[in-house]
Parts: C-alpha cells; sequence; structure tokens
C-alpha cells in the first residue's frame, strides 16, 4: 500500500458525515497519522431525521470499510416502492431499492468507528482559524457544510457561487413508517403544496414539505412560529400521515441553495461535501455526494506520490460527477417548483413524469424496474401493444408522422452556389430511409445575401428548387412513409462567414458581400458591422421569404418551418440583445415580433394549407438582458395565434458571449414550459442523445416531437437501430426492403464491470 507522506496531520473542520468518513479512512489508511475533527455542535446534535443511501454508495463504503458497512447494514430500512398521490389517485411504482437510517445513528456508527481507529474528535468546539490550520497541518478538510466558513473565509480561492431557489422547505418527522416514498401533491386556495415523505425507522419517517416562495406567503406560513408550522402542516397532509401528528428538531422554513465553487483545493486545504457542491433533496443526494467525495478523497491521497497531486486528481475525478449530479438535481428542483403547470395531467401520466423528472430515471429503467407500472402508463398514452412511445404516430394538419423522431435542421455547407447536390440527395436521403418521421433540411437561405457560408444551400433560384425537387422526390418513393420538412431563413448579421471547419463564425478572408440585420452590430469582435434594415428592405425580405416557400412548396416539401432562432435574421428582431431600433419594429416585444409574424404571415398565405408550417425560436439567449423563459411563451403563443402548427424549441447562439448550461437535454425545459402553458405542439433539441431519452421525453408529456442532430451524423440509422434495439417491428419504422436483412441487433462482446474504487482489508 502507497500511503502519501504529504498528509501525515490532519484536520477536519465539520463532524457531519463526509467529515467524519474522511478521517475514518485516512486514518485507516495510515493508523500512524494524526487527525482531529472539529465540530461546533455535541455529538447527539443533528438538524435532520433520515439519511438515505444508493445501493452504488453502499458497494464503495463495503469495499473500503467494512466495518462501517456492516454498521450501516444492521441499522437500515429497506424499501422499493414509490407512491404518488395526486387528487385522490395513488400511484405505485416498484423496484426502486432505497435504504435509509437516521442520521443521528449514522453519526454514531461514524462516532464509533472514529474512536476506534483514534481519531480525536472535538465536539462543541469551533475550529481555529483557517489561515492557523493551514500552517499548523499537512492536510486541512473543510467539511463544514453549506454555510461553510472556510469557504467564505477562502471565497478569492474557491470563487462561489450561490443560487437561491423559489421554494421553501420545513425538515419534519413523524413516529411512524411510510411503507413506501411518498409524494403528496395538495391543491390549496393559495397554491400547490407538496409532501416528500420516507421511512428511515421501524417506527420513524423523514417528512419535507415544500411550495413556492408566493404560496408560503399567501397561506400564512410566514406568520406562523415553529409550533404552528408544523401544526399546519399536519392539518393539510392529514390523509398521507394518517391524521398523526409531525414533529420537528429546531426545524424552520428555508430555501434551498445550489452551491458551486470554481476551485475545490487550495494548498493543503480542500472542500468536501455541501460545502464544495449543492444537490437539492429531492434526489437524495446530499450525504451520498459527502460520502463520495470522502472515498475519492482518500484513494487519491493512497494512490498520488504528493500531496497537490492527490488534491487535483481528486477535484478532477469527483467535479464530472457532482456536476452531472447538480444537473439532475436542478432538474429535479425545477420539477418541483413548476409542478403547478403538470397538475392537469392524467394522474398515471404525472406520476410518471415525476418519476423521471430528473432525467435519471428514464423510460428504460423504470420499465426494468417496473413493467406493468409503465405498461399502464403507456395503455393511458394509447401506444398500440409493443409499441414505445417513440413509434406512436402524430398529426399536424394534413400530415400524419409515423413516429415522433425528427432529423434536426444540420448545415452542411456542401452547396455550391446555393445548389444542393449528390452530397445532400444522399445526406437527406440515407435519413429518411433511416427510418426518421421528419427530415429536416439544413437552414434553406431566400437569397444569396442571406446565407450564412458560400456552402449554404438556397432557394431563390430555378436550379436550386430543381435540386431540391430530386431530393424530395427521391424521399417519397424511397422512402415511404418519411417526411421531409423545409426550413426557411436568412441570417442577417451571422452570415458572408468561412465554411465550419475552416473558422467558424470567422469572416471571409475575402470575396464578403453585405450584411443587413434588425439593428448594426456586429456578431462579435471582427465581424462585420451589418446595416439596419430599411422599412423598403423589409418588404423586399418578406417577399423572399415567400418566393422561396412558394418554389417550396411546388418541390413537394411536406412541412415548412421558419428560422426565427439562433440569432439569424428574424431571430436578431427577437431579442433585445440583437434589436436596438426605435421604429414600430423595435422596443417592446410586441413591436420586436411584429415583423417575424409578418413574414409568417406572408409565407403561410402562400404555403399549401393542407400542409403544416412550424417555427423555431431560441427560448432563451443564455445571457443577461436577453430573451427570458417568460418571453418564450409569448413569442410562441404569437406565432400560435398566427397559425403556426408547433414551435420548435431551440435557444442560445444569438450573441457571442452566451454562458449555456450544457447537459443531456439540456434544452426541453424550455420546450416543456411552451407546452404546458400555451397548449401548443412543441418540438425539444438539444442533446437528446438515446431512445430512451425520447420515449421518457415523449411519454412524460414534455414535448410531442423530439429532433436530434449529432445522433443522426454518427447513424444515419439511427431510428431503424433503435427500434431493433427495443425489439419493435411495426409502421412506426418500417425497414426499407433491401435493408430488412440487417433489421436485428448484432450481438456483442462482453464488457467487464468495472472495480471498485477503494478496497482495504478488514
Amino acid at each position: 500500500m502507497r500511503v502519501n507522506t504529504g498528509a501525515r496531520r490532519v484536520a477536519v473542520i465539520g463532524g457531519g458525515p463526509g467529515g467524519l468518513y474522511a478521517a475514518a479512512l485516512l486514518k485507516r489508511l495510515d493508523p500512524e497519522r494524526e487527525i482531529t475533527v472539529w465540530e461546533r455542535n455535541a455529538p447527539d446534535d443533528t438538524f435532520g431525521f433520515g439519511v438515505v443511501l444508493s445501493d452504488e454508495t453502499l458497494g464503495g463504503i463495503e469495499h473500503a470499510d467494512p466495518v462501517v458497512y456492516a454498521a450501516l447494514q444492521a441499522e437500515f430500512v429497506r424499501w422499493d416502492d414509490i407512491d404518488i398521490v395526486h387528487r385522490g389517485v395513488r400511484h405505485t411504482s416498484g423496484g426502486h431499492g432505497f435504504a435509509a437510517l437516521g442520521r443521528r445513528r449514522l453519526l454514531e456508527i461514524l462516532h464509533e468507528r472514529c474512536r476506534s481507529l483514534g481519531v480525536d474528535l472535538r465536539f462543541t468546539a469551533e475550529a481555529p482559524p483557517v489561515d492557523e490550520l493551514t500552517a499548523a497541518y499537512d492536510l486541512v478538510v473543510a467539511a463544514d457544510g453549506v454555510h461553510s466558513l472556510t469557504r467564505a473565509a477562502r471565497a478569492e480561492v474557491f470563487r462561489p457561487s450561490v443560487e437561491e431557489h423559489r421554494c421553501r422547505y420545513i425538515w419534519l418527522a413523524a413516529d411512524f413508517a411510510f411503507d413506501a416514498f411518498r409524494f403528496e401533491i395538495a391543491e390549496t386556495e393559495h397554491g400547490v403544496m407538496q409532501l416528500h415523505g420516507y421511512p428511515y425507522a421501524a417506527d420513524a419517517s423523514t417528512v419535507i414539505i415544500e411550495m413556492r416562495e408566493e404560496v408560503w406567503r399567501a397561506s400564512g406560513f410566514a406568520d406562523l412560529d415553529e409550533a404552528e408550522s408544523v401544526e399546519r402542516c399536519g392539518k393539510i397532509f392529514t390523509d398521507a400521515l394518517g391524521g398523526r401528528p409531525l414533529r420537528s428538531n429546531r426545524s424552520a422554513w428555508t430555501t434551498f441553495r445550489t452551491i458551486v465553487n470554481d476551485r475545490w483545493s487550495h494548498g493543503n486545504l480542500v472542500l468536501l461535501g455541501d460545502a464544495a457542491h449543492t444537490a437539492h433533496f429531492s434526489i437524495g443526494s446530499g450525504t451520498k455526494l459527502a460520502v463520495e467525495d470522502a472515498l475519492a478523497l482518500a484513494a487519491c491521497l493512497e494512490e498520488r506520490p504528493t500531496l497537490e497531486e492527490a488534491l487535483a486528481a481528486y477535484e478532477e475525478e469527483r467535479r464530472p460527477v457532482v456536476a452531472s449530479t447538480q444537473r439532475a438535481a436542478r432538474a429535479s428542483l425545477d420539477w418541483f417548483e413548476d409542478l403547478g403547470r403538470y397538475l392537469g395531467q392524467p394522474t398515471r401520466q404525472f406520476a410518471f413524469n415525476l418519476l423521471t423528472r430528473s432525467r435519471r430515471v428514464t423510460h428504460d429503467n423504470l420499465r426494468l424496474r417496473d413493467p406493468r407500472f409503465v405498461a399502464a402508463v403507456e395503455r393511458e398514452f394509447r401506444c398500440p401493444p409493443g409499441t414505445p412511445p417513440m413509434f406512436t404516430p402524430f398529426r399536424l394538419r394534413g400530415l400524419t408522422l409515423r413516429n415522433r423522431v425528427v432529423v434536426s435542421p444540420m448545415d452542411m455547407y456542401s452547396a455550391v452556389d446555393g445548389v444542393p447536390g449528390d452530397f445532400h440527395l444522399v445526406h437527406l436521403g440515407a435519413r429518411a430511409l433511416g427510418g426518421a418521421g421528419l427530415v429536416m433540411t439544413e437552414m434553406v437561405c431566400v437569397s444569396a445575401e442571406g446565407r450564412i457560408t458560400p456552402g449554404c444551400a438556397g432557394l431563390y433560384t430555378a436550379r436550386q428548387a430543381e435540386s431540391w425537387r430530386r431530393i424530395v422526390d427521391f424521399t417519397h418513393r424511397q422512402a415511404p412513409g418519411a417526411a421531409i420538412g423545409l426550413q426557411l431563413g436568412h441570417s442577417g448579421r451571422k452570415g458572408s462567414t468561412r465554411l465550419m471547419w475552416e473558422g467558424i463564425d470567422e469572416p471571409l478572408p475575402d470575396g464578403n458581400w453585405p450584411l443587413v440585420a434588425a439593428s448594426p452590430l456586429p456578431y462579435k469582435p471582427g465581424s462585420q458591422t451589418p446595416r439596419e434594415l430599411s422599412r423598403a428592405q423589409l418588404t423586399d425580405l418578406r417577399e423572399q421569404f415567400t418566393a422561396a416557400a412558394c418554389r417550396g412548396a411546388r418541390c413537394g416539401f411536406d412541412l415548412l418551418e421558419l428560422h426565427c432562432a439562433h440569432g439569424y435574421l428574424l431571430s436578431g428582431f427577437l431579442s433585445p440583445l440583437t434589436n436596438r431600433r426605435t421604429d414600430a419594429y423595435g422596443g417592446s416585444l410586441e413591436k420586436r415580433l411584429r415583423f417575424p409574424l409578418e413574414v409568417f404571415d406572408a409565407v403561410r398565405a402562400v404555403w399549401p394549407a393542407e400542409r403544416p408550417m412550424t417555427v423555431r425560436i431560441s427560448a432563451t439567449d443564455w445571457a443577461e438582458g436577453g430573451t427570458t423563459g417568460d418571453d418564450a411563451v409569448a413569442i410562441a403563443r404569437a406565432f400560435a395565434a398566427h397559425g403556426a402548427d408547433a414551435v420548435d424549441v431551440s435557444t442560445g447562439q444569438v450573441v457571442a458571449d452566451e454562458r449555456p448550461e450544457y447537459g443531456r437535454s439540456y434544452q426541453t425545459p424550455y420546450a416543456d414550459r411552451i407546452r404546458h402553458e400555451t397548449g401548443l405542439p412543441v418540438i425539444a433539441v438539444g442533446a437528446i442523445s438515446s431512445w430512451d431519452d425520447v420515449n421518457s421525453l415523449i411519454l412524460a408529456g414534455r414535448t410531442d416531437l423530439c429532433a436530434l442532430a449529432r445522433p443522426h451524423l454518427y447513424d444515419p440509422n439511427w431510428t431503424l437501430h433503435a427500434a431493433a434495439e427495443q425489439g419493435y417491428e411495426g409502421p412506426g419504422a418500417d425497414w426499407p426492403m433491401p435493408y430488412r436483412a440487417g433489421s436485428r441487433r448484432p450481438q456483442t462482446g462482453r464488457t467487464d464491470a468495472p472495480k471498485p474504487r477503494l478496497t482495504l482489508g478488514t
């Protein structure tokens, strides 16, 4: 065993589970270490009730410290079910596998383990100032929680950001054991409230009551003391509690705060657990993350020869795991904050939506856990027997799509003088053959000056129209059942740039054409400054869009999408960051919408009435002062009032200094909100990477269609392969006759499971 000699004297600030477990592991790794833990509270003080740990975390504990694992095993309450009670109807989903114990008992086990190993535990003792500790000890572990004084003392180093959220909640307990993890919704005269409850002992349960700030105030909780709040909560959720009372432990209403630090270590000081990061309690992550931090820190100190390397490795290992957990927790937090928008869903779909809210539980793994529950949700959704949700049809006007998969518009930069060639025929034709319900063209430009690059396709000449007609005819003839859509747009201030692989958004070295936009603002430093469009030019542009739409209709496209996203010309009118006009087309959102709606109306008037028309928008600019979620809802409503059949909900790419919050399915909450607040069908986009994601989003009612880009670049037959992998054969994924011999998934080799992160002897 290699022991890091740079960490012989260790100070731990904070006697919560993370700090105690880190102390125990480090002492176990090197019995000669001198380890001291400072905890400001008494040994039996604790402000929570139950703690939930996953099987994954328990597995890590088992391999690293069998003594602690055995003690935990003797105490755990285990259960498999989740109950969701909504409008008096309870739905139960099984197979989830939870384990919990009392927080006080967890601390007692860790106290006993630390003492048995010789860790110096100092209770009711404030830790010395951090400067003194870092000078006197080789390693200082700051595990002093969400209100970390250590983090605050070195804020200039760790650079924390703290986001406070919109719900109030209170931790309580009940003196009986729920028989499942229970979520119960109460619709009161003041607004919606929710109960999260789970057992942590044979005769006790944790109960968390949560509601939006405005509901909390309207309900009078702001004026109640602790005892009055507890009594009031018990009355509101009397059915869930069976009339039994709740109890508190210095419980207070609070708001959750998400904490992110730019750095977790500096010199010989390292953050651990809530001091470094927080994730919302609705996914049961706080203690889990702290314990896993302790495991990783101990392992890195064992594996690396110097303290500096060990702390760097610890952060490198844990940061992506924590970021992923925080994304899932944020999705869960947002879901509960916006719970009111889902109240009208059928109760089973509501339950499925709740279970999959964090995107970690998905349609497929929920189907493995509880196939009967998922089958019932699918029947309620009207999935034919044996048909995954993604392979159900969807109708827009006179067009019925065979499935819910859309090949997202992707610029190929491979046209010559705006003419799509053989590359486009193969690119779009292959994806139509590959099973998608709808294949979208790239943004097809309405004029030569409206191109992004010299390689962008257009629909402003007869020759271009002939080439598009060839592609549409091929799709309809060779891929029956596939629809093909035309996306029309104009580059605006983002035009006259190089091909993507030569320098995305970089101006052409020569041969530039003049740009026009809502306002004379360059996209980024070094970009060409566009001319502000005059009234006459607006009229000309509108006519360019209608002329291209007429050509598209004659080509036989099944659907037309107006591109009002990503900072291109029409998007430039919508965003307050790019529209600084003082005439009738600038200022308020109503005025900023005016020209895009004029174009939409003109195009809709010439587009065949039976064919649908959609609009792509950027639902947020990911930049301060830009388009907001409220704006996006208003924009969607405006287009719906003018006849849009669906909204394709994307985000960003409007300003160069945007700061997107990337992650799996990261843009879908915007589509979800628009769908539920407007009733308009939506197309969700943004890092939807698996057929499991598609099934989950569709069945939960968060979107109607899913548009995927990169997965279709990786695999043109993505949709057919999704059908094969799910064992589906039916009209939603009809294999072309020449491909049917490949409709069964090939066998794959065996892969071994990863080894435990840290394994020590008994």
